[in-house]
């Protein structure tokens, strides 16, 4: 997959799961309904996720076949939000 595939299929995916949860927030949703959009948000925080490592291969791929020496290290994604 390209990466302008990539991109667009995670931001597809993720404008998709913040309606599902938009939607679920609205208490409109019978149980039924509602178990169902809970599936679909599932199968797309997998598919974001999956864009999401591939995404950090590439990084990687690309710094290991660049010829200059890496200064940058990578590190895990530290969210603000998770200090509040």
């Amino acid at each position: 997959m390209t990466t302008d595939n990539l991109i667009h299929q995670y931001e597809k995916h993720l404008k998709n799961l913040e309606d599902i949860v938009r939607k679920m927030e609205s208490g409109e949703l019978s149980l039924e309904a509602s178990l169902k959009q809970y599936e679909e948000g599932i199968s797309l925080i997998r598919q974001c996720q999956q864009a999401l490592n591939d995404a950090q291969q590439k990084v990687q791929i690309l710094m290991q076949n660049s010829n200059q020496p890496s200064q940058i290290s990578l590190e895990p994604f530290h969210d603000q939000s998770d200090d509040a």
